[in-house]
């Protein structure tokens, strides 16, 4: 009993700790970015030149889609983010639940159609091609996998590894290249709940959070992710990376932005929104290998890196509205059918 009254004091302690942690790095902050992790998508590397360009310390956050969503919406009453990143169904998602704002940043007439808000209430800053990040040298041997179908052979046990899609927006987006490439549509999700209930007898990794580390260290050889991470592997990490959009074919997926409703710093949050759409802001995004979304920013030199154009027309574009009103039916559906 003494040991239990202990445990339960120093969690009170370490929570009331975290709490107060927390709150100093918001004031020591000029502004706060949810999901702005420095291991996805460059945000290291962006956080950097923002504090460079403008003058402003924005702190790494690494939330993912699901949990800055969650976060907004228990904040709303007291919001503590300026601006939040995630993926495009979560940002639709946020917009109609009331806690993002209307702003149509500088170059906004230059993001196209279907990949914004009208209003200004999400819009797209870049976008990437889900397929298979391949640790070579992970794979002992092994061949690299070039299906979602060969991903079901008992010869990658263990192997292959892919995000939370109850919880990452990577994860969703997985399931809806999947679940596209087997005959699926919005409206029809079983073949990729077939798929992941298969895929269970080669016991995957199913993380919550970026792995990108982990398919660096070879701890999971092949992940379901985007084509930026593993050519940032590749040609920057050095690492013997290859990146394979599946043969039955995959999905290219936006990533967006919005002002938080009610944020601390909106004026911040402005000028923070209107560089990551600026030449400097887009350049940034292209070196990390994302498709910037005003694509004359992308140099001839780091296009040449990509995987020719012909393996990319087996990657397509969705009905992003839908794929957001459709995430929690399907993300209900899977936990029924995996658990």
């Amino acid at each position: 009993m003494m040991f239990k009254q202990r445990l339960l004091k120093w969690a009170s302690v370490m929570a009331v700790t975290a709490s107060v942690l927390g709150a100093a790095v918001a004031q020591a902050a000029d502004a706060i970015c949810y999901n702005c992790s420095p291991h996805w998508a460059d945000w290291g590397t962006q956080l950097r030149v923002i504090k460079h360009e403008l003058g402003y310390v924005v702190p790494f956050d690494n939330k993912n889609s699901g949990q800055t969503l969650s976060q907004l919406l228990a904040e709303q009453n007291n919001p503590v983010a300026d601006v939040a990143y995630y993926g495009v169904s979560f940002g639709i998602t946020a917009a109609g639940k009331g806690v993002t704002e209307a702003y149509q940043p500088a170059n906004w007439e230059q993001i196209p159609t279907g990949l914004k808000d009208p209003d200004g209430e999400w819009f797209t800053i870049h976008s990437g091609t889900i397929g298979l990040f391949v640790n070579v040298d992970a794979l002992e041997g092994k061949p690299v996998p070039k299906s979602w179908q060969d991903l079901l052979d008992p010869i990658y046990k263990g192997m292959v590894g892919y995000l939370d899609p109850t919880s990452a927006f990577v994860g969703y987006a997985g399931a809806v290249a999947i679940n596209g490439a087997l005959g699926g549509d919005l409206d029809n999700f079983e073949p990729a709940l077939n798929y992941f209930a298969q895929l269970q007898q080669n016991r995957p990794i199913v993380p919550k959070q970026t792995s990108y580390a982990r398919v660096i260290s070879g701890e999971i050889p092949i992940l379901l992710d985007y084509d930026f991470n593993a050519y940032r592997a590749k040609y920057k990490d050095g690492a013997n990376i290859e990146f394979v959009i599946p043969a039955e074919g995959s999905v290219v997926v936006p990533y967006v932005m919005s002002l938080v409703k009610n944020s601390p710093n909106p004026e911040k949050g402005r000028r923070i929104l209107d560089f990551v759409l600026s030449d400097k802001g887009q350049a940034v995004w292209a070196q990390a290998f994302l498709r910037p979304v005003r694509p004359d920013t992308m140099p001839d030199e780091v296009k040449a890196k990509f995987l020719p154009e012909s393996e990319y027309a087996r990657a397509v574009a969705v009905d992003y509205k839908k794929m957001a009103e459709v995430q929690s039916s399907f993300q209900r559906r899977y936990l029924d059918r995996l658990n």
